[in-house]
């Protein structure tokens, strides 16, 4: 196997995510990339169909405070023990972008759809449920293999960016995520993945026996960038923690208009995440 060119700076790495993508992002506990994020910003990228799969966090509430938001697909967004989500809370009340409210099993199911290659899913869970009422793009039918036997189906939800930060990736295009399964799910249904890692791993992860079985391929794998401590300040599991003084003084600056502008102007655009 020779080494492509995956390996490139925040910035090259980050160009097929355009104005209008439909860009997939992970929850908080696997892997979020806040460098690229910021990036993001700074180049101020418009009007993203935002799909968190699940949940979503800090991410979510930045890119839409900034305006980088047009279409919010996920089962929740909230700072957790830090409070609700202030700008994402601001967009709802204000209804300035257009909400898809969903479940967590319905996105693993609509990705997991577009990862098979088949238009649509099939989930019983949602029966009964009201957000049924705000998804006409859901489809409730009666089973063909029963009588009175409802299900849903869901279409497939085709990305076409999965982005995420991990812990290492080499130079033939390889990234590691270990447990983080549901980043291999984004990148199978996404027409392209980028990654941003910690470190560039000193060999093939795929002919490392115990490292193997946690790499994503290559092939699936459209370009790297490392960012050290890329996640900051959320946290990358099993390598370092959130920075909780960080995160309550987002929720406190954010909580106002002025107040994120500021918060922006101080973190996003003069100050490198230490």
């Amino acid at each position: 196997m020779t080494a492509f060119q995956t390996v490139k700076s925040l910035d090259e790495a980050l160009a097929p995510i355009v104005d209008g993508c439909l860009l997939v992002v992970p929850r908080e506990v696997s892997g979020v990339p806040m460098a690229a994020t910021r990036a993001l910003l700074r180049r101020g990228i418009k009007n993203l169909h935002l799909v968190a799969l699940p949940t979503s966090s800090l991410q979510a509430d930045l890119l839409i405070g900034a305006g980088c938001v047009g279409t919010l697909e996920t089962s929740a967004v909230s700072l957790g023990e830090y409070g609700p989500a202030p700008r994402f809370t601001a967009a709802i009340l204000g209804r300035s972008i257009t909400m898809k409210d969903a479940t967590c099993p319905a996105l693993h199911t609509a990705l997991q759809a577009a990862e098979k290659g088949v238009p649509f899913m099939p989930l019983r869970g949602l029966i009964g449920s009201d957000v049924l009422k705000y998804r006409d793009d859901w489809k409730v039918i009666d089973s063909p293999f029963g009588n009175d036997d409802p299900i849903v189906l869901l279409p497939a939800i085709k990305p076409d960016v999965a982005l995420f930060h991990a812990p290492m990736a080499d130079r033939f295009g390889n990234v590691w995520i270990g447990r983080q399964r549901e980043l291999a799910t984004m990148a199978h249904a996404a027409e392209k993945t980028i990654a941003t890692v910690e470190k560039i791993h000193d060999g093939n992860l795929l002919d490392d026996p115990v490292l193997a079985a946690g790499t994503l391929p290559g092939f699936y794998v459209e370009s790297v960038a490392v960012c050290a401590r890329g996640a900051w300040p959320l946290p990358l599991p099993d390598h370092y923690s959130a920075d909780g003084e960080h995160l309550a003084l987002y929720a406190k600056m954010a909580a106002t208009a002025e107040g994120f502008a500021e918060y922006v102007e101080r973190y996003v655009y003069e100050r490198k995440a230490a």
